[in-house]
């Protein structure tokens, strides 16, 4: 069975802000032709001779909103020359929050259309008619959603068979099991007073993998506690968490 290879379309003003994918680990896996980039310049889809793209909005107060027409007949382009279904996401702080599982997921689809926004967002009508839904990389506002639609896409690629060079790279990242990654060290090991840990020199394989995922509960229990009342523990883990926690117990965030 051959591997999916998505084609993604990125709708935008400012389309030349992609070519920044195409550096380091997003850019070789654009040359292998593991995916397919297409840029949409929305401005493109807009009426001459001004070719504006937003306007003031009904009701009064700051800012602009971008317009319905634009957009939507950039979406139409865009769904023209990607597969049928492809799911239209509209990057915005109001969106759901993006997780590793919903990277996962939407690696698996072939087609994917990122609406990018700026201003005070899109028309809200075109959420009826055009945008799928929405996500977020995070409670704070950017100036539009070219950066969030492309760590999606660079988080996207990491899921991409090819894409890494490890093929265990991708298993390991933090929240790939809903935890945080465990601590790396490398050569030399000894820095002044600061030594690697003696087990990651041991070359005992099961002793490093239990003391990675003592790490990785630890710092996962110390700044995001949020993961660890959502993560379903195995009893190995939960023994970990529960030596964990009893060594510093006033640390654990309620």
């Amino acid at each position: 069975m051959s591997l999916i290879k998505p084609h993604i379309a990125a709708i935008s003003l400012f389309p030349d802000m992609f070519n920044a994918l195409h550096a380091g680990i997003p850019g070789r896996a654009l040359e292998q032709g593991l995916l397919t980039l297409s840029h949409i310049n929305l401005r493109d889809h807009a009426t001459p001779p001004h070719y504006r793209v937003d306007d003031r909005p009904y009701g009064g107060g700051p800012g602009m909103v971008m317009s319905y027409e634009p957009m939507a007949k950039a979406i139409d382009a865009a769904k023209a020359i990607l597969p049928k279904n492809s799911p239209v996401i509209h990057l915005s702080p109001q969106g759901a929050p993006l997780t590793q599982s919903k990277v996962i997921e939407l690696a698996k689809l072939p087609g994917l259309i990122l609406a990018t926004s700026r201003y005070e967002g899109l028309d809200a009508r075109l959420h009826e008619t055009h945008i799928d839904y929405e996500l977020s990389v995070g409670d704070f506002v950017l100036s539009g959603g070219e950066l969030p639609a492309m760590s999606l896409i660079d988080a996207i690629i990491r899921c991409l068979p090819g894409a890494l060079g490890d093929s265990q790279s991708a298993e390991e990242d933090s929240f790939s099991n809903g935890l945080l990654d465990y601590s790396h060290y490398t050569r030399p090991a000894q820095i002044g007073d600061l030594g690697v840990p003696k087990v990651l020199l041991s070359g005992d394989h099961e002793a490093i993998a239990q003391w990675r995922l003592k790490e990785s509960l630890k710092k996962t229990w110390q700044t995001r506690p949020d993961l660890i009342k959502r993560h379903s523990f195995n009893q190995n883990e939960q023994a970990l968490l529960d030596a964990i926690i009893q060594t510093k117990p006033n640390d654990f965030h309620q």
